[in-house]
């Protein structure tokens, strides 16, 4: 018996489906859940390390911020709609208040 299903075809209909089912959350938030946008950011420090003999550790000694907050690329809805652009978040937002 073989596999006549493509592969490919296959993965851009989930890819298709999932694009649809992501638009129609953003644009069809549930009225009955709470609706606060959120984001993960990260800046990076640079930390130096001294060897504390007596203990045979390091300890940290100091850090130095090394880049600005930035704005996350991608933002959350805390009712469970993920990975959204700034401008899909503020479509989501938007549909939530109406």
């Amino acid at each position: 018996m073989t596999d006549d299903t493509d592969p490919e075809s296959n993965l851009q209909q989930w890819k298709e489906t999932m694009q649809a089912e992501h638009d129609d959350a953003i644009h069809n938030p549930d009225p009955n859940a709470t609706h606060r946008i959120e984001g993960v950011s990260q800046v990076s420090y640079r930390v130096s390390f001294d060897y504390n003999e007596s203990s045979g550790s390091l300890e940290r000694a100091s850090r130095e911020q090394v880049d600005d907050l930035a704005d996350p690329e991608l933002l959350s809805c805390v009712c469970g709609v993920r990975g959204m652009t700034p401008e899909e978040a503020t479509a989501h937002i938007e549909a939530a208040r109406e």
